[in-house]
């Protein structure tokens, strides 16, 4: 799958971000949120609450395909890892429990307000709230916090999540830090002068601070309770629930946190007596567990598969328990230029124009539980989007095999070439490969497909670039959402090149142009928002221009909600249901 998505507190950008970003199927997406409930109807959750409720009691029956990436808030990178972690963890900052863009928004968590910002833009501090604790009651500190991003530096323990990516670069001496197995001095940029207070020397201004601090980077973990590489497996909870049982890729069941102080936390409700997530499904299987009852819903918000959404398009009562809204999520095929003979850039281009996007598409199911096609990575929920097809396949979206020959003449290789198609081994993942395997046969090109678990396909598959040069991986099927909604949320992982990391790597092409790196610079430098726009459009026509990434929808999911459900609607923060404060009715 991808990863997550946040937003900026305190500017213009950021009102005008929230505009822009509401998730929706079809109008429903220009509609204002409405947070006092609606009655239960196709796409009601997009922008309003379906069933609001307080009602406390009952078991929540979830279900997925795969583990989570990790249980460990430094290492996790999973959007819906990251959603879920929101019901039992903690952190400084965090998304608005409510539908659509104003759930893309920050709040406060364990702070008590957004950071204050002094010093020219280079220092933000935050003031914890009184009554927070672990479930074994202990206080939690700003030390605690302070820790737990130190944690996230230390690449050679923990790795896969967003924390080097974004702070090393942002944080004083970031970039030499190696986490705090190494250095127990710690980062001295991290400044706690007392129990209640954390703050943050900045190399420069970074008007997206509030969104870091909302990521899961920032649940506090106690030093006494760390075990490394091996936290994964058993988290300290900071929330109203805590870890009764963790059998990975079997079983994970949450139980009340009977130390968690509800006064301390205005976002969450706690409704229901336990959750149960059941994990390692076939789709469908998963689809009819939904369909049945057994099952409330589907976490990972990939949506169902084509033979349910038949069945639900087609039966009123179903229909009007279903969603299709727009995840934010760009679908596309990662395109290795290090891996011969796409060093070439004509054989990726090849490859581009090769492609039957209505095949890929109806891979991801279709134009309903699939996507609109794309021709960008940008997707259309941020506000510099301006849609333009990059290799264009033909009016009827099919493939332009003439160019595409004409592409592999360019490249010498006329006749085609082989080359391997990665993917993950449920869910779409592998029907999307052998439709690009199928499409790329038409001119020549022969592709074997590799499957690997999809709880280890990104961080520890593709996203090891020794791993895929050995390997032969020339095409990997990959999606992209916002770490945060902002357009540097979105790209910065993915195309700087800088950003490129030998484990737990993002940026599986390996895209690394030199004017792309200084227009991110100069993206994140400018308060100007026309001017910002411009540098991000820029960015994305720079991008296309490389060829190393395959575009083929703007993804979209038809998602299903059991109708005993309570408080469910979609948020913008994840462009899938909003987990924390979902009940029975």
């Amino acid at each position: 799958m991808s990863r997550s998505h946040l937003l900026r507190a305190g500017t213009v950008v950021a009102a005008l971000a929230l505009g822009a970003a509401a998730c929706g199927g079809g109008s429903s997406g220009s509609k204002a949120p409405k947070t006092t409930g609606v009655a239960a109807a196709y796409n009601a959750a997009v922008n309003g609450v379906v069933n609001a409720s307080s009602k406390k009691g009952g078991t929540l029956n979830y279900v997925a395909a795969s583990d989570f990436d990790s249980l460990d808030p430094a290492r996790t990178y999973y959007a819906y890892s990251w959603n879920f972690q929101r019901i039992y963890q903690r952190t400084l900052m965090m998304f608005q429990t409510k539908p659509g863009a104003e759930g893309a928004q920050v709040t406060s968590d364990l702070a008590t307000a957004p950071g204050v910002v002094t010093n020219s833009g280079k220092t933000v501090t935050y003031k914890l709230r009184d009554g927070i604790t672990f479930e074994d009651g202990t206080a939690i500190t700003s030390a605690d916090i302070k820790y737990a991003l130190e944690r996230s530096f230390a690449e050679d323990v923990i790795n896969g999540g967003p924390g080097a990516t974004y702070l090393k670069p942002v944080l004083v001496g970031g970039t030499a830090y190696k986490g705090p197995y190494k250095d127990k001095a710690g980062l001295a940029s991290i400044k706690t002068p007392d129990t209640k207070t954390i703050s943050f020397d900045l190399v420069k201004p970074f008007s997206d601070f509030d969104y870091l601090m909302a990521l899961p980077i920032s649940t506090p973990v106690p030093q006494k309770k760390d075990t490394g590489a091996r936290y994964q497996f058993h988290p300290v909870a900071s929330g109203p629930y805590k870890i009764d049982t963790y059998q990975p890729n079997k079983l994970l069941k949450l139980v009340r946190n009977d130390k968690w102080n509800a006064a301390s936390d205005p976002n969450r409700k706690a409704l229901p007596d336990q959750i149960i997530l059941t994990e390692g499904l076939q789709s469908d299987d998963m689809d009819a567990r939904l369909l049945n009852g057994s099952a409330d819903l589907e976490i990972e918000g990939t949506g169902v598969q084509p033979t349910a959404v038949s069945k639900i398009l087609t039966n009123p009562e179903l229909k009007k328990a279903a969603d299709d809204p727009s995840t934010g999520f760009t679908r596309y095929i990662s395109i290795q230029e290090k891996v011969a003979p796409f060093d070439n850039i004509h054989c990726r281009k090849a490859v581009q124009y090769a492609a039957d996007k209505v095949a890929l598409q109806f891979a991801r199911g279709g134009p309903i539980a699939g996507g609109d096609f794309a021709g960008q990575m940008m997707p259309p929920t941020l506000p510099a989007y301006k849609q333009f097809d990059a290799y264009p396949s033909g009016p009827d979206h099919k493939g332009d095999l003439t160019k595409a020959k004409d592409e592999l003449k360019l490249c010498g290789k006329p006749s085609g070439f082989t080359t391997k198609i990665a993917t993950t081994n449920k869910g779409k993942g592998p029907k999307v490969a052998v439709a690009l395997q199928q499409g790329l046969a038409r001119v020549g090109i022969k592709a074997d497909i590799i499957q690997v678990d999809s709880s280890t396909y990104y961080s520890g598959f593709i996203g090891v670039p020794d791993n895929v040069h050995k390997r032969g991986l020339g095409l990997a099927v990959a999606g992209w959402g916002p770490d945060f909604p902002t357009e540097y949320g979105f790209f910065e992982s993915i195309v700087d090149g800088r950003a490129i990391k030998q484990q737990g790597n993002s940026n599986y092409s390996e895209f690394n142009d030199p004017t792309v790196n200084s227009l991110i610079d100069q993206a994140q430098a400018t308060s100007d928002v026309a001017k910002r726009n411009d540098l991000w459009n820029q960015i994305d026509h720079k991008v296309m221009d490389g060829a190393d990434y395959l575009p083929f929808v703007a993804d979209k999911a038809l998602d299903y909600r059991a109708p005993r459900l309570s408080n469910v609607y979609i948020t913008g923060a994840f462009g899938m249901y909003d987990y924390v404060n979902i009940g029975i009715a």
